[in-house]
């Protein structure tokens, strides 16, 4: 089992910047890779970017290349996801989720590509 905390959301103005964070706890030593996605209301969950335990990343969303960066920090079990110059379609529910199989065609972009999910934080850009 894996458990996946996020936090770092929050209500903030066009044009600021937030970091979100992702713990993970229990099997994580089986985690190959973790990915953020975020899901605004009546759309699909989407992918915003993942990276390999390699430390090897993409960048899902057109929208999110150059304002985003996904990071994370082995010994503390943790992904971040530092986020600049934010706007109001950035606004979400977004999610960390951990991928623990990874075939030869990393489906990083995929939510079925991963097994266990965070509960979710709000991230809400005015205008």
């Amino acid at each position: 089992q894996v458990q996946l905390v996020e936090s770092g959301g929050g209500l903030v103005q066009a044009g600021d910047s937030l970091r979100l964070s992702c713990a993970a706890s229990g099997r994580t030593f089986s985690i190959l890779a973790m990915g953020w996605f975020r899901q605004a209301p009546g759309k699909e969950r989407e992918c915003v970017a993942a990276i390999r335990r390699s430390g090897i990343n993409r960048y899902n969303a057109d929208s999110v290349k150059g304002r985003f960066t996904i990071s994370r920090d082995s010994a503390k079990d943790t992904v971040y996801l530092q986020m600049n110059s934010l706007k109001p379609e950035d606004t979400g529910v977004y999610y960390c989720a951990a991928d623990l199989n990874i075939g030869s065609d990393w489906g990083y972009g995929r939510p079925s590509e991963y097994d266990y999910w965070g509960q979710g934080t709000q991230v809400t850009v005015s205008s």
